[in-house]
């Protein structure tokens, strides 16, 4: 490498296949399209904290992260709608959302988050996720609400 080749811009977004997290990852495709970067979609699982007591036991959480696969796959499916102009590469790991995400846009040129506003006076709050990631990331960030 002689350091004149063009990094290419990187792209977080967050996905937990909710209607506000499916509308920031179309969100970021579209983006990704004009920028010429590449999306990062991100799906975060934890194993409830009352999960694995009595017979119900899941060494690893294995069945937790096959699940966020299909259903980040199914996500990025839909957002994508059979178009491959955009490369977007899937991750699923365990732990909290939003630190998660955060440690996942470390370097990244943006991160991008749906929220799920409550409609109101309450709609105008962000969610807890999308609070986080906006007070504590490294990069630029976009929340994405859902609108009617």
């Amino acid at each position: 490498m002689d350091g004149t080749e063009e990094r290419q811009e990187r792209i977080v977004v967050g996905v937990d296949g909710s209607a506000p997290s499916i509308k920031a990852l179309e969100w970021a495709i579209e983006q990704a399209r004009r920028t010429g970067a590449k999306v990062e979609a991100v799906q975060a699982w934890e194993v409830p904290t009352m999960y694995g007591t009595g017979m119900m036991v899941l060494p690893g959480g294995e069945e937790f992260d096959k699940s966020a696969r299909q259903s980040l796959e199914t996500a990025v499916n839909h957002a994508l709608a059979g178009r491959m102009d955009v490369t977007v590469e899937p991750h699923t790991v365990g732990g909290h959302p939003a630190k998660t995400l955060i440690d996942m846009a470390e370097g990244a040129d943006l991160l991008v988050v749906g929220s799920r506003g409550h409609g109101g006076f309450v709609g105008s709050l962000i969610g807890s996720v999308s609070h986080y990631c906006v007070n504590h990331a490294g990069c630029p960030v976009v929340v994405v609400r859902e609108t009617e």
